[in-house]
């Protein structure tokens, strides 16, 4: 017997894809306090000590730039292959 896994969505998630290096594109709209060059001098959403995307409320595990987040974050998907490996490293799967 075959029980399917649960699903994945955002609102079940515990963020592991905000521990993600996220390259911002120009585009993206994103306040500027939230933001930091990488090595290489691109721009990127700036972590905290913690690892953890400067974006994410700690306490909810929410985006609280959601409407405003970049566009690389709206395009990762739920669910799918990169995130279930995410949510594998991080043994949230």
């Amino acid at each position: 017997m075959n029980i399917p896994p649960p699903t994945t969505t955002c609102s079940t998630c515990k963020a592991c894809c905000c521990r993600l290096e996220v390259m911002l594109l120009g585009e993206d709209d994103i306040p500027a306090e939230l933001t930091t060059r990488d090595n290489w001098g691109g721009w990127v959403m700036a972590r905290l000590d913690d690892g953890w995307c400067a974006a994410l409320d700690r306490n909810t595990l929410l985006c609280t730039i959601y409407e405003r987040r970049p566009w690389i974050c709206g395009d990762y998907q739920a669910g799918d292959h990169d995130c279930l490996e995410q949510r594998t490293l991080h043994h949230l799967a």
